[in-house]
């Protein structure tokens, strides 16, 4: 009776392991959906604020940048952190920002108390990008493959697609238009946070959480090369997503013709929703095929969006974001993956840090530019502009993206894209 005795305990303690695990890694799934919805809950109520309370294109365009400043800042300093004090503690504390945040945009009547939330929105979407995406990576199942990249570049994404639809909904229908999301929000974010609260930890706690402040942002030796290519990619479309916070509300109202909080928000979520569901669709290619196809289809949407709006077509503007949050997807998606390569769970939060390091400058810069001269030039021609850095990007990325392959001794080694053969893929997990 003993020998089979002592195989039952492995087998036993194996699927509670799995079953934990499963628990985590579903828990930072829906707490970074939730935290990004939270951040994209006022984008319907922009053009309420810009009617009642005289809020300018320019002060939503500043905005954007509080809220990328603050992510900005947060990257920078706590990226780490998670590394040292666990991904639930630094969770639960990203997470409690964000209910801060939605408590004090219950009562924005001035630009100055917009911009306090928006960066403190920004400060807990920077600490949860870095602790919930590791997280995440930490927790995934190793099958399928491309389940950890995607889940983690792409939960963003599908949480701004549900906070915009969500906010636009009860913007329109809902009792307490200006104030009704954010109540939302609040109870959402206490169900991550006690969800978080019950799953297990996936790093050891090591010392130096205070050094960790210091900032630093590193991406491995080994995937450094990827770093140019992938810069550009997240630099381009987190751009176009500035886009769309900053100017799409003024533009769906003086442009498109149209006053409704929920269309704005359908068109808000009709960017990120084909991101997300094109994120599976670039794991059937290698890394750099996937990211040449998503900024070529990206190109295709931003000239379109373009086009739309010089003729003032609601419908095609609609299909344009589609295209272009699809080409977005696959190629953020493919990005990422290449980025973690290989990656150890010590390394995760500071690739992270540096890939929404990026995004967010991406999303912070144009905007600042764009919204200085946004009484002076048109909103098409300021369209028109963040076109032109969609095709700068791609031509980058079709001239420069490569591989990662691994060689017979376990070496990474780079080769383009016409080498022969193809790349070997690790797990991220």
């Amino acid at each position: 009776m003993s020998g089979p005795m002592q195989n039952v305990a492995p087998v036993i303690n194996q699927a509670h392991r799995g079953g934990t695990l499963r628990l985590a890694f579903l828990s930072a799934v829906v707490s970074l959906v939730v935290s990004f919805a939270a951040a994209a809950a006022p984008i319907p109520l922009y053009n309420v604020y810009r009617a009642e309370d005289g809020f300018t294109n320019a002060g939503i365009s500043m905005a954007v940048v509080a809220y990328a400043i603050g992510t900005i800042a947060a990257l920078l300093v706590l990226g780490r952190l998670s590394n040292h004090l666990g991904r639930r503690l630094t969770a639960i504390t990203s997470l409690s920002m964000l209910l801060l945040a939605c408590l004090l945009l219950l009562n924005v009547h001035d630009i100055h108390t917009l911009l306090a939330g928006r960066l403190l929105v920004g400060v807990g979407t920077g600490l949860a990008s870095c602790s919930l995406t590791s997280y995440i990576v930490d927790a995934a199942p190793s099958r399928p493959e491309w389940l950890a990249s995607v889940a983690s570049s792409q939960g963003p994404m599908l949480g701004l697609t549900v906070g915009a639809i969500a906010s636009g909904a009860l913007v329109q229908f809902g009792p307490w238009p200006r104030d009704l999301i954010y109540l939302v929000c609040v109870g959402f974010l206490l169900l991550s946070a006690a969800l978080i609260a019950i799953s297990p930890e996936t790093a050891t706690p090591t010392p130096g959480a205070w050094r960790s402040l210091l900032p630093r942002v590193s991406v491995p030796a080994r995937v450094r090369h990827l770093l140019p290519v992938a810069a550009a990619v997240f630099l381009a479309t987190w751009a176009s997503a500035g886009f769309y916070q900053a100017f799409v509300p003024a533009l769906v109202e003086d442009q498109l013709h149209t006053s409704s909080p929920l269309i704005l928000g359908a068109v808000f979520a009709a960017y990120m929703t084909l991101s997300v569901l094109g994120a599976p669709i670039g794991s059937r290619f290698t890394s750099a095929v996937a990211q040449r196809v998503g900024m070529i289809t990206f190109l295709a949407g931003m000239i379109g969006l373009s086009t739309a709006i010089a003729a003032s077509t609601l419908v095609l503007f609609i299909i344009a974001t589609i295209v272009a949050g699809a080409g977005q997807g696959i190629a953020i998606s493919a990005a990422t993956h290449g980025l973690l390569h290989g990656s150890t769970p010590a390394e995760r939060a500071p690739i992270f840090s540096a890939i929404y390091l990026i995004c967010y400058g991406g999303a912070a810069f144009p905007s600042l530019i764009s919204g200085q001269p946004s009484n002076a030039f048109s909103l098409p021609q300021i369209a028109l502009g963040y076109s032109g850095l969609a095709l700068v990007a791609t031509l980058f990325t079709v001239l420069g993206a490569r591989n990662m392959h691994t060689d017979t001794t376990g070496n990474s080694t780079c080769d383009s894209l016409n080498a022969a053969g193809s790349p070997t893929r690790r797990a991220v997990s």
